[in-house]
């Protein structure tokens, strides 16, 4: 198995990436709006990807966090809200605002369910910083960790709750980059012990099945490479300061932080420390390059992709009856 997640061209798998799929055998897949029209094609098209190996259980992902960042969209699935919503909630009740992030999460989970969508990479648990660039702004739960902290473990449970599950991200931490690391490298001068910050509620939800990096370059940890590709970062600071012991994706290898090919930010990841290569444009030379330049899948991330895929049967509640709660809650804060 290739340690990659790819993404797909389009509505239905063409035969050339069925051919490529089968022989590379990659750890899973990513879905964007690319891929995305009604309900009955996307659980078509995630069945054809299940049946390729003939795996029950595949890491399918998509980003769906509500707000700005859904692939899946009005008028066929509902819009969910964003971070600062729950934020706002927090001030006031924060049991609350708990409560109406765990109903928002298992709703939106029930969605990604039927659609035999796994994992969603979903929370952000990135701590919003004033002035920062708002690649991050509302997707955020607030800018005090443990409030962050709270709010993103109720969107974990709640994700699991509707047998999906959750990834967080950006590790170890994307809150006070001043650019948006899809077009460039954002370089945080913080101190460690600012950075300490931002590691707390990564910390607390050390346990998450799934984790992600952030393509951001922290002088005070390593001077000359992002944290997707810093054996430091990876190895020191999310392996063993934080604790992560779960799956780690690298963010998409192809956003423009990162210079130079795709196949190398991949190889340079994987020896890093990183899991999983996450490669999301669906360019076949790209993927054929990266099945080739990455070895195969070591034993210790084969285990944690099927601890992470091991998810609780879902409970039986009316996705209705979830959204109504968590409209009522988020009412309060008017």
């Amino acid at each position: 198995m290739v340690p990659a997640i790819f993404g797909l061209a389009g509505l239905t798998l063409s035969a050339e990436e069925r051919a490529f799929f089968r022989d590379a055998d990659p750890a899973g897949y990513i879905l964007f709006g690319r891929n995305i029209e009604s309900r009955e094609q996307v659980r078509a098209l995630t069945d054809e990807l299940r049946a390729i190996h003939g795996r029950e259980r595949l890491f399918v992902c998509i980003d769906q966090e509500g707000g700005r960042v859904a692939r899946m969209k009005p008028p066929v699935w509902p819009a969910y809200p964003t971070g600062e919503a729950f934020d706002r909630l927090y001030e006031l009740a924060p049991a609350s605002a708990i409560e109406a992030a765990r109903c928002n999460a298992q709703a939106l989970g029930l969605d990604l369910a039927e659609a035999g969508i796994t994992v969603d990479c979903y929370p952000s648990i990135d701590v919003r910083r004033p002035g920062a660039h708002d690649v991050i702004g509302d997707r955020a739960f607030g800018s005090e960790p443990m409030r962050v902290a709270a709010l993103g473990r109720a969107a974990l449970d709640g994700l699991a709750r509707a047998g999906v599950v959750g990834c967080i991200k950006h590790m170890p931490g994307h809150g006070r980059a001043m650019a948006d690391s899809h077009k460039e490298l954002p370089t945080v001068d913080a101190s460690e012990a600012e950075l300490e910050e931002d590691l707390r509620p990564f910390r607390s939800l050390v346990h998450a099945p799934v984790g992600m990096t952030a393509h951001v370059r922290y002088t005070a940890w390593d001077a000359q490479n992002p944290g997707t590709l810093s054996p430091f970062v990876v190895g020191e600071v999310i392996r063993r300061r934080i604790g992560f012991e779960g799956l780690l994706l690298t963010d998409d290898l192809d956003m423009q932080a990162l210079q130079g090919s795709v196949p190398e930010h991949a190889a340079r990841a994987l020896a890093a420390g990183c899991d999983i290569a996450l490669n999301c444009w669906a360019k076949m030379d790209d993927m054929i390059s990266i099945a080739q330049a990455c070895p195969t899948m070591p034993e210790r991330t084969a285990e944690r992709l099927a601890r992470a895929l091991d998810a609780a049967p879902a409970m039986d509640t009316p996705q209705a009856e979830l959204a109504a709660k968590r409209d009522t809650l988020l009412a309060l804060a008017g």
